[in-house]
C-alpha cells in the first residue's frame, strides 16, 4: 500500500514538475529578452564613457520608478482576474480585463509621459549632477513612445500567459529583441546618436513586441476564444478594477521604487559618475538573476490562479509548495555561478578598471541578495494567483520603507560604507519581505481563496447577463 502511495505522489509530483517548467521556462525567456532590452543599450552606451553610463543608468532607472513598475503593477492584476476566469471557464472574461487594462494603462501613461519630457530639470531639482541630468533627459524623452507601447504589451503578456502561451510569448520577444540589438549597435555606432539612439531602439522593440503579440492573439484559434472582438464592457467596471489593479502597483512600486531609489542615492555619494555606475550595474545584476524566479513566480501565479479559479484549493496549495522547491534550487545555483564570475561581471559594462575591481568586491553581498530575492520571487507569485496583493504591499512598504532603504543611507553616508552600505540594507529589506510572504503563503487558508476567486468571477459574469 504505501508503495502504491509513493508512487502516487511521485507522479503527482512529476506532472506538477512538468506544468510548472512548461510556464516557468518560456517566461524566464520572455522575462529576460525584455528585460535585456534595457540592459543592452545601457551596455553600449557605456563603453562610450562612464558619463554616458551613469547618465543612461540614471535615466533608466527613473523611467523604471515612474513608468515601467507602474504599468506593470496595474497588470499584475490581470495575473489574478485572467487567470482564475481561465480556471473557472468564463474565458469571454480575459478579453474584457485586457482591454479595461490597456485603457486604464494608456489613460496613466499621459502623465507619465509630462515628467519624462522633463526629467532634467527634476533630476537637477533632486541635486543629481547637471551633466548627467542633461544628458539623461534626452534618453527619457526618447523613452516616451515605449511607454505607451508598454501598455498595450503588458495586458497582452498577462492576457497570454493566463492561458499558457507562453511559447509563441518568447519567440515574439525574442525576435523583437534581436531587432533591437542590431539598432542599437547602428545607432549608438554608426550613426553617432549616442544615449538618444539607445532610448530609440528600445521604444521601438516594445510597439515590435506588442505588434508581434497581437498577430498571435489573432491567429491562435485558441487564443480567439478568450477574445471576441472590442467590447463596451472593457470601458465599465473600472472601480472593481481597480480595487485590485491599485493594489498590485502598491506592491509591485514599492519593491522597485526601493531599488531604484538607490541608484539616485549612489549619485549623492563623493563619487558620483563611479558610483552611480557600480551600483547600476550591482542592480542590473540583481534584476537580470530575478528573472528567473520572476518566471517560475509566472508559473506559480498562473497556475495557483488557474486551481483557484476551478475551486481546487489543494492543488492550488501543491503548486505553491513545488514553486519553492524550484526556488531554492534556482537561488543555490544563480548564486554560485555570480560568485565564480566576480572578476570579470563589471567588464561586460564598462573598461574601466576601478568601476570593475568595485563591482567585483560587492559581489558576497550580491549573491546573498539573489538568493533572497529568488524566494520573493515566487511567493510574490502566489499573492498574485491568489489575489491578496494587498496585504504583500504593507510586507513589502514595512521590510523595504521601514528597514532596507534606512538601514542602507545610514551604513552609506554615516558609516562611510558608501555602495557597500546600501547593498546591506537592500540584503536586509528583501530577507524581511522573503521571510514575511513566505509565512503568509505557508498559513493561507487555500479553501477560503477558492471560494473567494469563485465568487469573483461569479460576480462579474452576473453583471454581462444583467446588461
Amino acid at each position: 500500500m504505501g508503495t502504491k502511495v509513493d508512487a502516487l505522489a511521485s507522479s503527482k509530483l512529476k506532472i506538477e514538475v512538468g506544468k510548472q517548467l512548461w510556464l516557468a521556462v518560456p517566461m524566464i525567456g520572455v522575462n529576460l529578452v525584455q528585460f535585456s532590452r534595457t540592459i543592452v543599450s545601457v551596455m553600449f552606451v557605456g563603453h562610450l564613457g562612464e558619463l554616458e553610463l551613469s547618465s543612461a543608468s540614471i535615466a533608466s532607472s527613473f523611467c523604471v520608478v515612474t513608468g515601467y513598475s507602474l504599468l506593470m503593477g496595474l497588470g499584475s492584476a490581470l495575473e489574478t482576474l485572467c487567470g482564475q476566469a481561465y480556471g473557472a471557464k468564463q474565458y469571454h472574461l480575459l478579453g474584457v480585463y485586457m482591454q479595461r487594462a490597456m485603457i486604464l494603462l494608456n489613460i496613466v501613461c499621459l502623465p507619465i509621459a509630462v515628467m519624462w519630457y522633463n526629467m532634467e530639470h527634476v533630476l537637477v531639482f533632486f541635486k543629481q549632477d547637471p551633466d548627467i541630468s542633461m544628458k539623461a533627459g534626452i534618453y527619457a524623452r526618447y523613452m516616451i513612445p515605449g511607454l505607451f507601447a508598454l501598455a498595450f504589451l503588458q495586458p497582452l503578456v498577462k492576457f497570454l500567459q493566463s492561458q499558457s502561451k507562453v511559447l509563441p510569448m518568447f519567440l515574439c520577444s525574442a525576435a523583437a529583441s534581436i531587432v533591437h540589438a542590431l539598432l542599437c549597435w547602428l545607432f549608438i555606432f554608426k550613426l553617432g546618436m549616442g544615449n538618444a539612439g539607445a532610448a530609440v531602439t528600445v521604444s521601438f522593440s516594445y510597439w515590435l513586441n506588442a505588434v508581434l503579440l497581437v498577430a498571435v492573439v489573432v491567429m491562435t484559434p485558441s487564443a480567439r476564444e478568450c477574445w471576441h472582438g472590442f467590447s463596451a464592457q472593457a470601458f465599465e467596471g473600472f472601480i472593481e478594477f481597480l480595487k485590485l489593479a491599485i493594489p498590485s502597483a502598491v506592491m509591485v512600486c514599492f519593491e522597485w521604487w526601493s531599488f531604484e531609489a538607490l541608484v539616485l542615492l549612489s549619485g549623492l555619494l563623493p563619487n558620483p559618475q563611479l558610483d552611480a555606475s557600480v551600483f547600476s550595474i550591482i542592480l542590473n545584476t540583481i534584476a537580470t538573476c530575478y528573472m528567473i524566479p520572476s518566471g517560475i513566480g509566472a508559473a506559480t501565479s498562473t497556475r495557483v490562479a488557474n486551481e483557484l479559479g476551478a475551486g481546487r484549493a489543494a492543488p492550488a496549495r501543491f503548486a505553491f509548495l513545488v514553486s519553492m522547491g524550484l526556488a531554492v534550487m534556482d537561488a543555490v545555483i544563480i548564486s554560485l555561478i555570480i560568485v565564480s564570475l566576480r572578476n570579470v561581471l563589471g567588464k561586460a559594462y564598462s573598461n574601466e578598471a576601478e568601476v570593475v575591481a568595485e563591482v567585483a568586491e560587492m559581489v558576497p553581498l550580491l549573491a546573498a541578495v539573489i538568493v533572497m530575492d529568488a524566494l520573493q520571487g515566487v511567493t510574490s507569485g502566489v499573492a498574485r494567483g491568489c489575489g491578496w496583493q494587498a496585504l504583500a504591499a504593507f510586507v513589502n512598504l514595512g521590510a523595504y520603507y521601514a528597514v532596507g532603504l534606512p538601514l542602507g543611507c545610514t551604513l552609506a553616508f554615516h558609516f562611510g560604507l558608501q555602495g557597500k552600505g546600501f547593498l546591506i540594507g537592500l540584503l536586509c529589506g528583501v530577507t524581511l519581505q522573503a521571510t514575511f510572504l513566505l509565512l503568509i503563503s505557508v498559513l493561507t487558508n487555500w479553501t477560503q481563496m477558492a471560494e473567494a476567486a469563485i465568487k469573483r468571477v461569479e460576480a462579474q459574469e452576473i453583471m454581462r447577463l444583467l446588461e
